[in-house]
């Protein structure tokens, strides 16, 4: 059978079968999306106009802001559309955009979410080189690592996905165009599809969480050894935001593209998909800033640099 998607595109059904449940799901998603766009540009703001935030850490902190902002912006404007409206149509133009884009900035968030736990390594485990170690041109370098191995992740895996045998029906059992259920919806031979999701979810997924729960432990064992209280705190603190979302990015991640082959689990993946999409790019600068001081000193600095700026304004009026 033919790729009859091509000229008509797909049909989104998410949770159609629920009328009552996707008006809550526009609300939820909606308010997401929203502290996504406010929380994120705040954070990129903070750690380009603070001269106290100008180190390795915000750096990296304000690639993953971006990255959240531009995998949210990709995804959630259509999956808003299709749950307020009787419409759950996407183009296939609109939906190899949005799997190229969605696969290359979930690709670069495994890759830099691992560079940050290697700059969170060498912090606590070598802080007397950390300076020498993570350099301004490392960081770069890194961050230039991360998203060009999302762009090639992307480029390798779609056109094959995009090429399959589709099902005339065109019902995509998805918020959104996905891997996992565009091979769901293909009706002739996976194999080869197949075998790629898994190799790309070993490389991607499997090896970069691999290196990040090692090097947790050596930092935990380094924190173990610190002999003040104090000094446990102050170590573990500068870790325990990362460790927050690596646990709620990849524990989505795993879901959605390790899940088992049953009906119950295809549904608890839409969940986990929506949660993927919307819930961690929502919940990253709530976890940096709330559980971050020199976050919430750098906005109080800026907030009392705006009123002392209004305050010479008025004088000089």
């Amino acid at each position: 059978m033919g790729n009859q998607s091509s000229p008509e595109g797909f049909l989104l059904l998410g949770f159609s079968e629920h009328p009552g449940l996707e008006k809550i799901l526009f609300l939820v998603v909606l308010t997401a999306y929203l502290l996504t766009l406010v929380g994120n540009t705040l954070i990129i703001l903070l750690s380009v106009l603070d001269p106290k935030l100008h180190s390795p850490m915000y750096f990296f902190l304000s690639n993953l802001s971006f990255l959240d902002l531009c995998f949210t912006t990709s995804c959630v404007p259509q999956m808003l559309v299709n749950l307020w409206g009787p419409k759950k149509t996407i183009s296939f133009l609109g939906c190899s955009v949005q799997l190229f884009i969605f696969l290359s900035l979930g690709a670069t968030e495994c890759i830099l979410l691992t560079v940050m736990a290697f700059d969170r390594y060498v912090a606590v485990c070598q802080p007397l080189h950390y300076a020498t170690i993570i350099h301004p041109r490392l960081c770069w370098q890194l961050a230039t690592v991360a998203w060009v191995m999302g762009l090639v992740q992307s480029v390798v895996q779609t056109p094959p996905t995009l090429h399959l045998p589709f099902c005339p029906h065109r019902q995509i059992d998805d918020f959104l165009c996905e891997v996992p259920s565009l091979i769901r919806l293909s009706c002739g031979d996976t194999s080869y599809n197949e075998i790629q999701l898994a190799v790309s979810s070993v490389i991607l997924v499997v090896i970069p969480l691999s290196f990040i729960l090692v090097s947790y432990g050596a930092i935990g064992r380094a924190v173990l050894r610190i002999n003040s209280a104090k000094g446990r705190r102050k170590a573990f603190g500068t870790c325990s935001s990362h460790l927050m979302v690596v646990i709620l990015f990849y524990s989505s991640v795993i879901a959605v593209y390790l899940q088992p082959k049953n009906p119950y689990a295809q549904e608890r993946g839409k969940f986990f998909g929506l949660f993927y999409a919307v819930g961690t790019p929502s919940l990253n600068p709530l976890i940096y800033t709330l559980r971050n001081k020199e976050v919430k000193s750098a906005f109080r600095r800026l907030l009392g640099k705006d009123r002392h700026s209004r305050e010479n304004l008025g004088r000089a009026a």
